[in-house]
């Protein structure tokens, strides 16, 4: 016997629905192995993104191949373990059940793992007209833009024009601003001026903008000198507190003046993907849900919520926790080992967010590295970096691939991955 969406039925096991694939996700879904329970993982796409090197594909560094990872493939031989691929749109708790873009589903336990999407500040122009950063479709829109932009400023006799498609305004001095304009200036340096010889890519310009006095700012005072000293000397362009205004007819309009540019790259915020159908009370600022200590929605004992849609305050973390990586992972092992507490009748273990560090990447031969009581830039820095992320990707294979295309790239100083893949469209 089958019940909706074609899920078989749970033969005394209860049913966890895992909305969402990302990093806690798809820890939660690996990880939970026991036969008490049926599990059900939903994402609208067919495979998981590592979506730190996402600026990577945008400046084709890497393949997206390499960073995606099928769901089907990690979990093929599980059993009581089923994928459908849609969208949650709406929970309705009254009755433990999940609204999807493919139909309705029961629950026993839901968990919440939307991770979140870019925050555009209500500004719907922005929206429409600026580059964003959350997923592979628009990594490789990002892509084509960038190249088909040099390839238009080769063919066009219109200096102001040449000038707006070589400008790359980027919007946003938090991690993947820095890696973008530290990638965009790698380009410059080393791969423009051999693949476009006839053009001056002198005049390629490189703007990074941001609201706050400094860049990185979940960082050190002293990270933030070191990224600004090496973006100035790589010559981008940096500005400080500087508030976009608005985006129309090519030219970006800042608090301190204006820019002109056909490429505006949006990074300068997120908010979360909650799902729809709970109380007002249950959202937080940026539509995070808000979780007491064991990541469960306050007055829903079935719901969890972890990574970055969950709004877990605390006298260490009022604002709840930052929305990266290690606590979405963290959280998904606490919650493992709470759901087995639940089925046992035993207390829970609250959740307890342990700091491992930060970092980021600037360019070749330097990042900076924040770890409890140690900081560090430069090459060591560097090779940290490269290290932590060639180890979290899923797959040894995908590792691989991703490990030859950074040494072809270091050692060679040419990517081979400068590729326009426009999409077919049919009449």
């Amino acid at each position: 016997m089958k019940t909706a969406m074609d899920i078989p039925a749970k033969e005394g096991r209860k049913r966890v629905v895992i909305a969402g694939g990302g990093f806690g996700g798809l820890k939660l879904a690996r990880k939970l192995k026991s036969n008490k329970f049926q599990i059900v993982l939903l994402d609208k796409n067919n495979h998981h993104i590592f979506q730190p090197l996402l600026y990577q594909v945008a400046t084709a560094g890497i393949e997206p191949s390499a960073i995606s990872f099928p769901f089907r493939k990690i979990f093929k031989k599980r059993e009581h373990f089923h994928i459908r691929i849609c969208e949650a749109q709406r929970v309705i708790p009254e009755n433990n059940l999940l609204e999807t873009s493919i139909g309705t589903l029961a629950y026993d336990y839901l968990v919440i793992s939307t991770g979140c999407d870019t925050n555009y500040f209500g500004n719907a122009s922005m929206a429409r007209q600026t580059m964003a950063l959350k997923n592979t479709s628009e990594a490789l829109f990002n892509r084509n833009q960038i190249l088909d932009s040099f390839e238009q400023a080769q063919n066009t006799g219109n200096e102001e024009e040449r000038k707006r498609l070589m400008t790359f305004a980027i919007v946003g001095g938090g991690a993947t601003g820095i890696e973008l304009a530290g990638a965009l200036a790698e380009m410059r340096k080393f791969v423009l001026p051999q693949d476009f010889p006839d053009l001056d890519i002198n005049e390629m310009r490189i703007i990074l903008i941001d609201a706050s006095p400094r860049l990185l700012s979940a960082f050190s005072d002293a990270s933030s000198r070191d990224v600004e000293d090496y973006l100035h000397k790589r010559d981008v362009e940096i500005r400080l507190n500087a508030r976009v205004v608005s985006y129309e007819n090519n030219e970006l309009v800042l608090s301190d003046g204006t820019i002109e540019t056909k490429n505006v790259f949006w990074v300068a915020g997120v908010k979360a993907n909650s799902i729809q159908g709970l109380p007002a009370e249950a959202y937080g600022p940026g539509n995070r849900l808000k979780v007491d200590s064991y990541n469960r929605l306050v007055d829903f004992p079935d719901i969890f919520a972890i990574g970055d849609t969950a709004l877990m305050v605390s006298s260490e973390y009022p604002k709840g926790h930052p929305q990266v990586v290690q606590p979405a992972i963290q959280q998904a092992r606490n919650l493992i080992y709470n759901l087995h507490r639940m089925e046992e009748g035993l207390p829970l273990r609250p959740f307890i967010y342990r700091n491992k560090g930060s970092m980021a990447t600037i360019g070749r031969n330097h990042a900076v590295v924040e770890l409890e009581k140690l900081r560090f830039g430069g090459f060591p820095a560097w090779a940290v970096w490269l290290f932590i992320h060639l180890m979290s990707i899923v797959g040894v294979k995908n590792r691989l691939f991703i490990f030859i295309d950074w040494m072809w790239s270091y050692f060679t100083y040419d990517p081979s991955l400068r590729i326009i893949i426009k999409p077919l469209k049919r009449e």
